[in-house]
């Protein structure tokens, strides 16, 4: 069984081959109940100067193998924007 490592680095490769884009950050990871949940930030589009940058935050939820059970696409910004934490 893979670990929360693994699940993470499964997660980004997924998202990337599915979406055809660029893993940016992990933002975070967390086992639940129905699987493992991850929050990958890949690159949208690339701009000068980088700050510029469109970034989106990808929800993906993986089973205990790293299998991608689904996914989903929950903010899209620049990369020099400041984002409130949503409670």
């Amino acid at each position: 069984m893979p670990t929360g490592p693994e699940i993470a680095v499964m997660a980004r490769e997924q998202l990337a081959a599915l979406t055809g884009l660029e893993p940016d950050t992990l933002a975070s990871l967390r086992k639940g109940e129905d699987g493992w949940h991850v929050t990958v930030v890949l690159v949208e589009m690339r701009r000068i100067p980088e700050a510029s940058d469109m970034l989106a935050t990808y929800e993906a939820v993986l089973d205990d193998e790293g299998n991608l059970l689904g996914y989903e696409r929950t903010s899209r910004y620049h990369r020099g924007e400041v984002l409130a934490k949503e409670e």
